[in-house]
């Protein structure tokens, strides 16, 4: 028994260093095959990557919720149905789509100062129309608070305002890190259900070329390193944001029903908190977390209404 245990041992060890080998040379074929879509920028001494597209007086930035893989391509439904009015910028933070993992804690006034100077260095302008995901949204509040001159508006995309985290239930460290270890050693590669599942949603948005791009960095950004700490620190985060108050800006929220998350008090939070705004409005669906995949043409016929009431609201 002894020796079988031993075996076993060694067959299963041979099967991740295999994996992880053919990880690596994949990644690097990967890497040459599908280059950034838009623009890199050095921020803290690594790479971020900020897309753009159409033409427009008013940027949209688009802020990605906590471990969107491809932020680039994931908000893609959406603003490619409002590119033709206005400038669509996506930033893509430290560890996400084809930004660099970073070394840079991953506190809200870290995130924020990156964000802003990778729109400095890709020469975007404000001010801006925030479009932000899920935990994006922190990111998008201490944006519109300690820098009220280059916020105009802010659209949420399901967003998970501070007090959600007080509700949210984390998945088990142990899980989150094996997970993490099977995407690191490209054990995930292993099953293409695994990408088919996540590229599910996008699938009437993509072209066949955007579904490997897709595919590609899903296995390149899945639970990186600094995704792993944006997950420790977001608690603390949620608390600096929610010391700041609820920004004197035009809200708009688009909210799921919250199955998806597993907490029955998701929609009556956020509407809490859009009610308690100077300036906040919202629509509800009954639709998954990624409310932007799952309704993009209604999402952006109402958002392109509110951005114009918005421009109005400047002259």
């Amino acid at each position: 028994m002894k020796w079988l245990g031993l075996g076993i041992l060694l067959i299963l060890l041979l099967v991740i260093l295999g994996s992880f080998i053919n990880h690596r040379i994949r990644l690097a074929q990967e890497k040459s095959a599908f280059p950034p879509l838009g623009k890199m920028v050095s921020v803290n001494e690594h790479q971020i990557h900020v897309y753009t597209e159409g033409t427009g007086d008013l940027p949209l930035v688009f802020i990605a919720g906590s471990g969107t893989s491809s932020p680039t391509l994931n908000f893609k439904p959406l603003y490619a149905q409002l590119s033709d009015e206005y400038q669509i910028v996506v930033i893509e933070r430290s560890g996400y789509g084809w930004s660099d993992i970073g070394s840079t804690p991953r506190d809200i006034d870290t995130l924020l100062f990156e964000n802003r100077k990778a729109l400095e260095l890709a020469e975007i302008q404000g001010p801006y129309v925030l479009f932000a995901h899920s935990m994006g949204v922190l990111e998008a509040m201490a944006w519109a608070n300690l820098y009220p001159e280059e916020v105009v508006a802010i659209i949420g995309l399901d967003p998970a305002v501070p007090e959600t985290y007080q509700y949210l239930q984390k998945p088990p460290l142990i899980m989150i890190n094996l997970l993490a270890f099977l995407a690191r050693t490209g054990i995930t590669r292993l099953s293409p259900d695994v990408c088919n599942e996540s590229l599910s949603i996008h699938k009437d948005y993509l072209t066949a070329g955007e579904e490997e791009i897709f595919c590609a960095l899903f296995y390149r950004s899945t639970l990186t390193k600094n995704m792993l700490n944006e997950n420790k620190e977001v608690e603390n985060n949620a608390l600096r944001v929610e010391a700041l108050g609820i920004p004197d800006v035009p809200l708009l929220f688009f909210i799921s029903d919250g199955i998806e998350l597993g907490m029955e008090n998701w929609r009556s939070l956020l509407i809490s908190y859009i009610n308690s705004a100077p300036q906040g409005q919202y629509r509800t669906f009954d639709v998954g977390h990624y409310v932007h995949n799952h309704e993009p043409a209604q999402i952006s016929a109402e958002s392109h209404i509110f951005i114009q009431e918005v421009i109005k609201g400047l002259h």
